[in-house]
């Protein structure tokens, strides 16, 4: 991968002994009277971070820090800045626009979240 830092999102799971393991904590906390968010928004979110990463590791440094700076605003919490969001959903889509074919499913998944938020 480019750069000094690795950033990793979603779930951590450690693992301490051999027994009474049963499920992983997702840390997510829901405020009361908050609306879930919707689950094809979280797949397509999902989708799109997974896409996002494995770019990271095939453009220049500088682009993989802006990548870097732009995935924790991207999110499907309806509570989410939608500035920001949309900026992030951008900068993203604009390196996978440069990139050419390695970056067309970012591109994808980067329009699929736009249509989803759109209605938000």
């Amino acid at each position: 991968m480019s750069g000094d830092s690795t950033y990793i999102f979603g779930d951590n799971v450690n693992m301490h002994g051999g027994s009474g393991n049963t499920g992983i904590v997702k840390g997510r906390v829901a405020s009361s009277g908050a609306a879930p968010a919707d689950p094809a928004l979280e797949a397509a979110v999902r989708e799109l971070l997974d896409a996002a990463r494995v770019l990271r590791g095939q453009v220049p440094a500088a682009s993989a820090q802006a990548i870097d700076d732009s995935l924790p605003d991207i999110t499907a919490d309806a509570t989410a800045p939608t500035q920001e969001r949309h900026r992030a959903l951008m900068a993203v889509a604009g390196i996978a626009a440069t990139v050419g074919a390695v970056g067309q499913p970012v591109a994808e998944a980067v329009n699929r979240v736009l249509a989803l938020v759109s209605g938000q």
